[in-house]
């Protein structure tokens, strides 16, 4: 059949990451997504075994449609990987008035064992732009059934975070089970270089209370002495700052400050930021944006005590190197690995 290849309601419908792409799916790709749909039944919302001809059926009276609409109510592609398909996915139970979606996405069975969690984040930061940056959707989310709890480290790592447990939501085996949801929150940032306006935000970041106790030095900071450190920055070529900006607000400080060959990273955020899933993601495109200028690694230092911050940059590709004292405090020392 002659079978749609692009969305109208899709300026692009092609997104790619390196060798990784989404397109609109394929109807060449059918009898495979069958096959893996039919594979996997125990985790999706599918009653019953799918046939060549339901598949048939469901590409020609239902996904063809799709393709003209201008609000359907699911987007749907197949994933790539130097042009073969690997998955198929899309964004499922579409709501246009509240600018949120459902992400659905299955990989080819033989690829789960080794590739389970590096394909779902390769496929989650293609799905964010078809959603955020093309669709302008404000939240997207995952429904899944409580059987497949690696399933949940890769979406976290990828900076969604648990918004509910729906308990013993589903009659699964003749047992009731969990349905857990999973969310990201469109909140895209861009990055800009820290100037003398920036002054009196970022002595608020600073001696914010939680700040200061995971601090290696904890003590509260004077208006002047955060003056003069906050010029003597600006002034440094080797130190590099940038300013988060979220939705027109300033939102952190990533700081780089490079000595014998090596660069250590800081970083604040305001606490109306925090607790959003940001961390991690402005910790990778801090390091990946300041490597445009540097090859210098990128350490960490951080608090024993400190979990949250221990999670995000290992989240964000940073590696755990050794155990060190700072400031006559047990730390561990990470390097960003990109």
């Amino acid at each position: 059949m002659n079978f749609p290849v692009k969305y109208d309601t899709l300026t692009t419908n092609t997104f790619q990451n390196g060798v990784y792409q989404l397109v609109p799916i394929r109807y060449e790709d059918r009898l495979e997504i069958m096959k893996w749909r039919n594979e996997q039944i125990y985790h999706l919302r599918q009653e019953k075994p799918l046939t060549p001809k339901d598949q048939e059926n469901y590409f020609q009276h239902i996904i063809s449609k799709l393709f003209e609409q201008v609000k359907p109510n699911q987007l749907l592609f197949s994933f790539l990987k130097d042009g073969k398909c690997i998955g198929y996915g899309g964004l499922v139970h579409i709501n246009w008035v509240d600018k949120n979606a459902e992400i659905s996405f299955i990989m080819e069975t033989a690829l789960e064992k080794e590739h389970f969690s590096e394909y779902w984040q390769k496929y989650l930061h293609l799905i964010e732009k078809v959603a955020f940056e093309e669709l302008n959707l404000h939240k997207i989310y995952t429904y899944a059934f409580d059987l497949r709890p690696h399933l949940y480290e890769a979406i976290e790592n990828a900076g969604y975070l648990q918004e509910a447990v729906l308990k013993e939501h589903c009659l699964f085996e003749g047992k009731f089970i969990d349905v857990v949801i999973h969310c990201k929150i469109n909140l895209l940032f861009s990055l800009r270089k820290v100037n003398e306006h920036d002054l009196d935000s970022t002595f608020e970041w600073a001696n914010d209370e939680d700040t200061r106790k995971n601090s290696f030095y904890s003590e509260p900071i004077s208006y002047l002495d955060h003056k003069t450190w906050f010029y003597q920055k600006l002034a440094d070529l080797n130190s590099t700052n940038y300013i988060v900006v979220i939705e027109n607000e300033s939102a952190g400080l990533v700081r780089f400050d490079t000595q014998e060959n090596q660069t250590t990273i800081g970083i604040l955020i305001s606490k109306k930021f925090r607790g959003k899933g940001l961390a991690n993601c402005i910790l990778r495109e801090s390091c990946n944006e300041f490597l445009k200028i540097s090859n210098a690694p990128i350490i960490a230092f951080i608090k024993l005590s400190n979990i949250t911050s221990i999670k995000s940059f290992e989240k964000a590709g940073f590696r755990k190197i050794e155990q060190v004292k700072v400031n006559g405090i047990d730390a561990y020392k990470y390097q960003y690995e990109h």
